[in-house]
């Protein structure tokens, strides 16, 4: 039996229909939310997120902790293996624009991903134990001066963040040390106090308990201004480096992931954002509420893939091209 031109359009018509009434019944199961890190403040933050998003979607946001490759591996994997229906997605960090500029990798964020919302940001510092000789910056940039490579310090990955934080701050006050990389903030801070390394470099809230009980010290921090609850802990602008920098995070689905699939998550993710509850989570993990609609992130990344390749030619580290 053939059909007619007419019966054609009809079915034409229905089909069409039918995509605006699936992404009203999403979500009909559990949501699987890939988290690239391991225990610490980004994934207390995340299982936040997940436990009040689950409220306003109806069904569990389901954390999968997939930590590797300085947070990358995670997002990637759900890039390529996911679905593009927003039963998978995943944690983003700037990491992800930021990698592909220190390693030759085959795969472009700005083509992998579909930008879902952002949502917060990290203030990064520089830490000891209680018990090191170094008071201030000064003091471990001098004893590093005068020890040639022989200052360790530990961050959560070979080009993260924190790593290239480090180097610039090397570079521009002429000082050489050893980086060792972990999986995380928190197995970065658990090293340096069992002695393992001399200095972290670390977002606040993976020090700030071990410093509120007097176990760590917290040298300087890289925000444009100082902390309102660290009002004596210094910038590193201020002590006379010129480097100031942040850290925004989110969430990224799979790439052609449906307008209103995208729009059911933002909109779940930004209420749980401005709950009283997240706020006071942010608070006690030193994190700042950094909201971007999906149109606002995605352009955000492009212009931070740009900024993110200067930043590693700044320090040094940018991946020659095969």
């Amino acid at each position: 039996m053939t059909l007619s031109r007419r019966q054609l359009c009809i079915a034409s018509l229905l089909l069409a229909a039918m995509g605006p009434a699936a992404a009203q019944d999403f979500p009909a199961r559990p949501i699987t939310l890939v988290v690239p890190y391991t225990t610490g403040p980004t994934d207390a933050q995340y299982r936040k997120l997940a436990e009040l998003a689950s409220r306003s979607l109806g069904q569990p946001v389901v954390i999968e902790n997939k930590p590797g490759g300085n947070g990358t591996i995670g997002p990637i994997q759900m890039a390529r293996l996911a679905k593009p229906d927003g039963y998978t997605i995943a944690a983003s960090t700037v990491s992800l624009l930021r990698q592909p500029h220190v390693q030759n990798v085959d795969w472009d964020p700005l083509k992998e991903f579909s930008w879902i919302i952002g949502l917060g940001g990290y203030t990064f510092a520089v830490a000891v134990r209680e018990d090191s000789p170094f008071k201030t910056l000064k003091d471990m940039i001098a004893w590093a001066k005068a020890n040639p490579g022989q200052l360790t310090y530990g961050t959560p990955g070979p080009g993260s963040s924190l790593h290239l934080l480090m180097e610039a701050l090397a570079h521009q006050a002429g000082f050489k040390a050893i980086h060792v990389p972990f999986k995380g903030g928190g197995e970065t801070t658990t090293a340096m106090l069992g002695g393992h390394v001399m200095v972290t470099l670390n977002n606040v809230g993976s020090v700030i308990a071990q410093a509120e009980a007097r176990k760590v010290r917290i040298l300087n921090i890289f925000d444009a201004e100082r902390l309102s609850r660290l009002p004596e802990v210094p910038t590193a602008k201020e002590l006379g480096h010129d480097i100031v920098y942040s850290s925004p995070y989110g969430l990224v689905g799979p790439r052609n992931l449906p307008p209103a699939v995208v729009k059911r998550l933002h909109d779940a993710f930004k209420a749980a954002m401005e709950s009283p509850e997240n706020k006071a989570l942010l608070d006690t993990l030193y994190q700042v509420a950094w909201y971007r609609s999906s149109e606002q992130y995605a352009k955000w990344a492009s212009e931070a893939y740009l900024q993110e390749r200067d930043f590693v030619e700044r320090a040094g580290l940018l991946a020659k091209k095969p």
